[in-house]
């Protein structure tokens, strides 16, 4: 359905003494991915607040298949696969010079009702009409 794109230059402070991305970078890249994505349906959080709808994640996965390092440039790919119920995003990392596949994961999010401070079980109407999906 809606997809993105960003490339990211592995930065200086985001690895270890072997110049290798500490794991729990990888969570800020897909953000960046993701808010990316976000912003193409004028989405973003900024967005979502005004609604009045706080969208937490609720699940996170992420499946390293090869380390990221120092100054290496990588492709994040975010895709909203699931929007009913939740927001499911699925994310790929690539690098940008050889394509090669290096990390994938997803995260889930579900819409919170901020003056009730109730989750709900379907999404608001905001977030079809972003996607196109009603008026």
């Amino acid at each position: 359905m809606t997809k993105s794109e960003v490339v990211i230059e592995v930065p200086f402070h985001d690895v270890d003494p072997m110049e290798v991305v500490w794991h729990g970078h990888y969570v800020k890249y897909l953000e960046i991915a993701r808010c990316t994505l976000l912003d193409k349906i004028d989405y973003n959080y900024p967005q979502m607040k005004e609604s009045g709808y706080a969208w937490p994640v609720i699940d996170l996965r992420i499946r390293f298949a090869q380390p990221l390092r120092f100054q290496q440039k990588i492709l994040v790919k975010a895709e909203l696969v699931e929007w009913e119920s939740r927001l499911k995003i699925n994310y790929q990392i690539n690098d940008l010079e050889s394509g090669r596949r290096l990390s994938k994961g997803y995260t889930v999010q579900v819409a919170v009702d901020m003056s009730r401070g109730e989750m709900l079980f379907a999404s608001p109407e905001i977030l079809l009409f972003k996607l196109g999906i009603t008026t």
